[in-house]
């Protein structure tokens, strides 16, 4: 089984690109999106072969999930049970026979850290959310969990260290508490490699590859023994983000 995260920076902005060539090259099972800026769900006919999930935010053009499945999830739920987050669009849970799927857009600290502390708390509330999941069956997690966890993550870290979104010790402390459960699929795989999922479209910076890794797959300790590959896939187009994803053997 392989599934496949991406954020996408907008679905209506990838529809105009190589976004359904990108689909088929890479021919997810699972494909799971963020950052969708779509407030209603949209009709795409050329992704036939899946079926779709949405969620979008109560404020449009603003971040949102996705999931396309080419098998029927057992339940489709929305959110985490926390009003002040759900509204937000940002997590999609697909329950299947051997797992949950969770994927998810974190909220960004913002410029001036100023959702630093809404940030924190997310991660709080989060982690509860999927361990509470995990005590039925194991978890995979996939998304743009905003945060690149060690100096390996980030090209530039010692200037960008609690200056920054996504690189604050607040932040990387909420990704080492996830990590207490969850296992980090690619850094598990790839222990030294260094290979970004961002890139800013400023400065040329993704052709330099001055970047980030922001996208992850974190499996349950459970599913250790499952997981056969974990990849990031910065050839492909179409946004500041790459696909990242996981083949898994079930």
């Amino acid at each position: 089984m392989k599934i496949i995260s991406w954020n996408v920076n907008g679905i209506r902005a990838a529809l105009k690109k190589d976004f359904i060539k990108s689909v088929e090259e890479m021919d997810p099972d699972i494909l799971c999106l963020q950052e969708t800026k779509i407030h209603e769900p949209l009709p795409i006919p050329e992704m036939k072969a899946y079926k779709d999930f949405w969620n979008g935010a109560e404020r449009k053009g603003y971040s949102g999930t996705l999931v396309f499945s080419k098998t029927e999830p057992l339940k489709v739920t929305n959110g985490i049970g926390v009003e002040e987050h759900d509204k937000e669009g940002r997590v999609i849970t697909a329950e299947y026979e051997e797992f949950f799927l969770v994927t998810t857009y974190i909220p960004n600290s913002g410029q001036g850290l100023v959702r630093l502390d809404y940030r924190e708390k997310w991660d709080y509330d989060f982690l509860a959310y999927l361990t509470n999941l995990e005590k039925s069956k194991p978890v995979i997690l996939c998304g743009d969990l905003n945060v690149a966890h060690k100096e390996i993550d980030i090209k530039n870290a010692k200037s960008n260290y609690n200056k920054t979104a996504g690189y604050t010790q607040k932040e990387i402390d909420g990704m080492d508490r996830m990590q207490k459960h969850f296992i980090d699929t690619f850094r598990y795989l790839h222990p030294e490699e260094v290979k970004y999922s961002w890139w800013s479209y400023r400065m040329g910076a993704r052709g330099k590859n001055i970047g980030w890794r922001l996208d992850y797959v974190l499996i349950s300790k459970a599913l250790q023994s499952k997981l056969k590959e974990a990849f990031i896939l910065n050839e492909i187009m179409g946004s500041d983000h790459c696909p990242v994803g996981v083949t898994m053997e079930f």
